[in-house]
């Protein structure tokens, strides 16, 4: 897995505001190869949305340098390199789920037959077949979050960015969804950017846990997983994952030591 997929060398990225500059990241430097699980860990406000905004195009760097697949963002984004999904659902009300997962592949101009046909599959992928007939308040807000997960899979773009995309829910939805989502990423080999402020989330979700201290939003640390790919919920209870719980915990320490 030597593939970089993503690539930030001295990125930083200062906002101007009527208070004055802030600097929401500073000096950062990291490559996500192809079919990682990397997520980014932090109190509020140390940059980890901002930065995979800076991924996505939706923020541009003011530092540095930042490329997906080798070529720009901005590059990427026209050419449908990820999908992104958001912290609320952000499903249109009007729009049955069927509907709202189809939207992008409306205006990207796919075939209604193709349409169909991916509808289909990313709602068998997210465990919501039979679903594309419902509108969004019939349904729960883990099953929302999912379909919203396949809204952004429906392209089949080769990398997700999701931010916090089950903050909101309760723990035993949350779980359930953890679950979900490494069997989606064994499957489908995907690279994944995930955004999260739980510990054990990041832990038992990456391959490898970027922990960002306080702005200037910087990498504090970034711990490589020994888990295995394999990882029923129970794993939790493992010395090995409650090592690396630690080890994150003791970077989000430091960060806020040195911030």
């Amino acid at each position: 897995m030597n593939d970089t997929v993503i690539s930030a060398k001295n990125l930083s990225l200062t906002f101007e505001t009527n208070d004055g500059p802030v600097h929401a990241l500073k000096d950062i430097n990291l490559d996500i190869a192809k079919g990682e699980f990397v997520s980014f860990i932090g109190p509020s406000g140390c940059g980890k949305t901002t930065f995979l905004r800076c991924m996505a195009d939706l923020e541009t760097p003011t530092g540095g340098e930042i490329t997906v697949n080798g070529v720009t963002p901005r590059e990427a984004r026209k050419s449908r390199a990820y999908g992104y999904v958001f912290q609320a659902a952000g499903l249109y009300p009007w729009r049955t789920i069927g509907g709202n997962i189809r939207l992008p592949l409306e205006i990207m101009g796919y075939s209604k037959e193709d349409q169909a046909k991916r509808v289909q599959q990313v709602l068998e992928l997210v465990e919501l077949d039979g679903f594309d007939r419902k509108f969004p308040w019939q349904l729960s807000g883990g099953m929302q979050q999912r379909a919203s997960i396949a809204r952004a899979l429906a392209f089949d773009a080769d990398i997700l960015l999701m931010d916090e995309p089950f903050g909101a829910l309760d723990e035993i939805v949350r779980d359930h969804l953890n679950e979900q989502l490494l069997a989606l990423w064994a499957r489908t080999e995907k690279t994944i950017g995930f955004v999260t402020h739980s510990i054990p989330e990041a832990v038992y979700l990456s391959t490898k846990i970027v922990v960002m201290s306080p702005r200037p939003g910087r990498i504090a640390d970034v711990i490589d997983s020994t888990l295995p790919k394999e990882r029923p919920l129970e794993i939790r209870d493992t010395p090995e994952f409650i090592e690396i719980a630690h080890r994150v915990r003791d970077g989000l320490r430091e960060g806020h030591a040195d911030g």
